[in-house]
This record gives C-alpha cells, structure tokens and sequence, in this order.
C-alpha cells in the first residue's frame, strides 16, 4: 500500500467536498487559499507518485494543466475526459487519464467509446474510475457527478473484463466519500479479493488507525488516497505523518 495524493477542482479553486452533494447544494469541507499548482509541487517534493487530479465540473481545465505542468509524469487527470481531449492532457504532463461517465453512458457500459478511449490514451496510461454506491448489497457504477446509477455491477467478472482495457482502477466509495467517517471496510475486501492491477481507493479514511485497517484489509494490495482529513485540506490528520507511514510501508 502506498498514499496518493489529490487535487480536487471546483470552479478552478482546490477544495474538499462531500462528493454526494455534488449535484444539490454543495457542501464544501474545505477552500484552499493555495492554487494546484502549490499542491503539485509539494507532492513533487515529496515524491508521491500516482496521485490524481480531478476536475469537478466545467473551469477547471487551466487550474489542471497548472498542477499537470508543475510535476510532469507525477499525476493522473480525470473529469470530463473524452477520446476528443486525453491526448492534450497527456500531453499537459499528465501520466494517465482517468475515465467514467465517457464509457459508462446511459446507464451502462459503452464498449465504443471504451474502445475510442484506449486508442487515444493506450491501455498503458488509461484508468478506469469505478466509483460505486451500493444498492441490494451490490456496489455499481456511478457517472454524471455520481448522481446516476450504472447497471455496471463492481464484481470479479466485470473488473477482470475491465483490466485488459487499463493499466490501473480508481475507486471511490461514493457513500463515505468526504465524510470522514471511516472506510468502506466491505469494500476494500471485496477490492483486494477481485482486482489484478494497481488499484487505489477512496473514500472515509481520517486516521493512521484508518490506513492500519486499510493495509490489513486490504493485504497491502491497494493504494490509498485521503482527502478532506488531511490537515493540508483543513483536517485533522497530518499530512507529514501520512507520507511517513506510507513511506515506511514502501521500506517493510
């Protein structure tokens, strides 16, 4: 297990939100005074790879490319990519793009778009975002701002289908999502059990005893990305302490 970092993007600002109110009235845990580029260059210095930037919404693309061109090859850049635009931000210093409501269209699975996607991108720089709810006791896929329900169901067959078309999954666990209330412990089972490519989760974790629960849950085999909680998105959780405990890990 390693730490990913993240930049969240909403009207060009970096922010924490609860990602379920995305589409209602938007509850903001955090506005930062600092642009992406601050944050690109701290993960930089840090040397954490495989973080992710994510554009929520439209008038963010210059706030994205600041943060892809402050640390080139360092972070993946999702939200509202198409086959139409991912090669510019690969070519903005993005490592890979990340992709959901572009293949998962009206409710399921678009095989064409899937197909237009790797063309442009490669499998070997595409990830696949599988953000889910549950319903039933089943987690499914959910696109347009994590308001709309896929019937793309996240299990084994599906994520070993999904896997020859991506070099990695991004999962966030749309219920706990900027909650801080805990991981999706069902979930992160259930992940370590079905994938076979870097997968990172997201979603609830707010403590060092979060990320312990995590690795053992997990059996080292996910990454994790922490958001809100971190003290440098106006949390409570050492952001310093974060990256020494994934470090410490990568050392074991």
């Amino acid at each position: 297990m390693k730490f990913r970092p993240c930049i969240d993007l909403h009207d060009g600002k970096v922010k924490q939100i609860v990602g379920e109110t995305l589409n209602t009235e938007i509850i903001e845990n955090f506005v930062s005074e600092q642009d992406s580029s601050y944050y690109a260059a701290l993960f930089q210095k840090d040397e954490l790879t495989g973080g992710h930037v994510i554009m929520l919404g439209p008038g963010n693309e210059a706030a994205a490319v600041a943060a892809l061109q402050q640390y080139p090859g360092g972070l993946q850049i999702g939200g509202g990519i198409t086959a139409d635009n991912a090669a510019h931000y690969l070519e903005q210093g993005g490592s890979h793009v990340i992709v959901t409501s572009y293949i998962f269209r009206d409710g399921r699975l678009d095989e064409e778009h899937l197909a237009q996607i790797v063309s442009e991108a490669g499998k070997e720089r595409l990830v696949i975002d599988l953000s889910c709810k549950e319903k039933d006791g089943k987690w499914y896929v959910v696109t347009n701002q994590w308001k709309q329900f896929s019937d793309f169901e996240v299990n084994q067959d599906n994520i070993r289908y999904l896997e020859q078309y991506c070099d990695e999954f991004l999962v966030h666990a749309v219920d706990v999502e900027g909650k801080q209330s805990g991981i999706q412990q069902s979930l992160v089972s259930a992940l370590a059990e079905w994938v076979s490519i870097p997968t990172t989760y997201a979603g609830g974790a707010r403590s060092i005893a979060d990320m312990d629960q995590f690795q053992k849950l997990s059996g080292g085999k996910l990454d994790l990305t922490i958001g809100s909680a971190l003290d440098i998105f106006g949390g409570k959780l050492s952001y310093a302490e974060v990256v020494k405990y994934s470090k410490e890990l990568q050392r074991a």
